[in-house]
């Protein structure tokens, strides 16, 4: 399963082959309010010295963290991101990586999500909070 399918609230299909997470290979695996799983490859997401970019972990936390919200918005609001912190732990070179987001805070206006970023042998690469604003959906 992709990272951008037809009953996230508010996606623009139009755009569907262009969403990043879709280049970095994102899957989410498990879509659920209160956990949702995603993983992605590590090759192909790589810095010049091999490692897993952390841009990339970004990536992953911020589409797990987007998604959670605007399940949690919808239908009345869409979610978008405001702020997006990554401490990075260690280094992954090869295999996949499996972010877990789970809920810190969904209110009306704000969501705030903890994503966890672990390698295979479920040692944690990354730890991420993202809040999201939740705005209301365009009416018609």
């Amino acid at each position: 399963m992709t990272s951008a399918p037809e009953g996230i609230p508010g996606t623009d299909q139009g755009v569907a082959a262009e969403q990043l997470a879709d280049k970095l290979g994102i899957e989410i695996t498990r879509w659920d309010a209160d956990r949702l799983v995603g993983t992605m490859p590590v090759k192909g997401n790589r810095q010049p010295y091999g490692l897993l970019h952390g841009g990339a972990s970004a990536v992953l936390a911020e589409t797990l963290g987007s998604i959670a919200a605007a399940m949690h918005a919808a239908p009345e609001r869409l979610a978008v991101g405001l702020e997006l912190s990554c401490t990075h732990h260690r280094g992954v070179t090869d295999g996949l990586v499996t972010g877990v987001c789970t809920p810190i805070h969904r209110g009306r206006s704000t969501a705030t999500y903890e994503i966890a970023v672990s390698d295979e042998q479920e040692r944690r690469v990354c730890t991420a909070r993202l809040t999201c604003f939740l705005k209301d959906a365009p009416k018609g």
